[in-house]
């Protein structure tokens, strides 16, 4: 970002008559008179006592900042992740206990159709749709402005739950809707074709065909024997999945106009506001490492004979 065009001091005082000495006394307080090499180890420095350092633009601490905006985000992440895993898995399951057959090809195709789609093309094609021209659901936001939910755990449908406004509660939902489908569908095809792929597999194991052999039922076979060994691949894909949606959340928020962390990491771009990007980033990628540690520990859960 230091090296693209663009200078923040510039920005912030946009068409207001500064002097030159007000404005290098400005680049000395926000430590933009020094080099940015200089300026990341001193960022990193700070980070490490857990100071992130001043928002340009909001001039408050950073972590204030991204903490008012992170459960809106993680809310929005939560429930696409939930939405993936709850169409993907059986989709899988059931293309390929089906294998060959036209709902086979359907879920094929349907997933190569959902990676397919770019998020911010679909996303205005559902506003042109369900808001524009139908109206069955809002453009932006996270909940009407007649709503007012004391926060709690800050996610409001959560909150809403707590505190029996189940009114509160549709309306979040609603605008929930379409932004949980754009960011949640790329995830659903790639979870579809991995699981499929790896029930395939199992399927063909001799310890199905003795389980079939010893009686069970098929339904017993399937979730005891094949979905638990056939999930390992899917975990470690829907780790690296959910990472993703941290990113990928950026381009959605934005177009729904969902008052997260992304859409401020997009704005704090333009503005140049470089510590909070810079934290931004730090919090993307420790997401990403602590959710595939995780998946590593899920994986003796699912299969015994894994050790870490």
């Amino acid at each position: 970002m230091a090296l693209t065009p663009g200078d923040p001091v510039e920005i912030m005082i946009g068409d207001n008559n500064v002097s030159a000495e007000q404005e290098a006394e400005l680049r000395h307080d926000l430590g933009l008179d020094r080099p940015p090499v200089e300026r990341f180890f001193v960022f990193i420095k700070n980070a490490i006592s857990g100071d992130f350092g001043l928002s340009f633009y909001h001039r408050r601490p950073v972590m204030d900042v991204i903490a008012e905006r992170l459960p809106a985000t993680i809310e929005l992440s939560l429930t696409a992740l939930l939405l993936a895993l709850l169409t993907s898995v059986p989709l899988g399951v059931i293309a390929a206990v089906k294998k060959n057959t036209i709902f086979d090809r359907l879920a094929t195709v349907g997933s190569l159709f959902g990676v397919s789609l770019p998020g911010f093309w679909f996303g205005i094609l559902l506003l042109m749709m369900f808001s524009v021209h139908l109206h069955w659901l809002p453009v932006s936001g996270r909940v009407g402005y007649e709503f007012e939910v004391p926060p709690v755990t800050h996610m409001l449908l959560i909150d809403s739950l707590l505190h029996g406004r189940f009114d509160a509660f549709a309306n979040a939902l609603k605008h929930l809707i379409m932004p949980s489908i754009v960011l949640g569908l790329p995830m659903a095809a790639i979870l579809t074709r991995v699981t499929r792929t790896s029930m395939l597999e199992v399927l063909s194991q001799d310890y199905m065909t003795f389980a079939e052999a010893k009686g069970l039922s098929g339904t017993q076979i399937l979730l005891r024997h094949g979905l638990k060994n056939a999930l390992i691949p899917t975990v470690t894909v829907a780790a690296l999945q959910t990472g993703s949606l941290l990113g990928g959340n950026m381009i959605v928020e934005t177009v729904f106009g969902w008052p997260g962390l992304g859409r401020l990491v997009v704005e704090s771009i333009f503005l140049r506001n470089y510590p909070l990007v810079q934290a931004a980033v730090l919090i993307y990628a420790t997401t990403y490492v602590t959710l595939n540690f995780l998946a590593d520990i899920l994986y003796t859960v699912l299969n015994p004979r894994v050790r870490l």
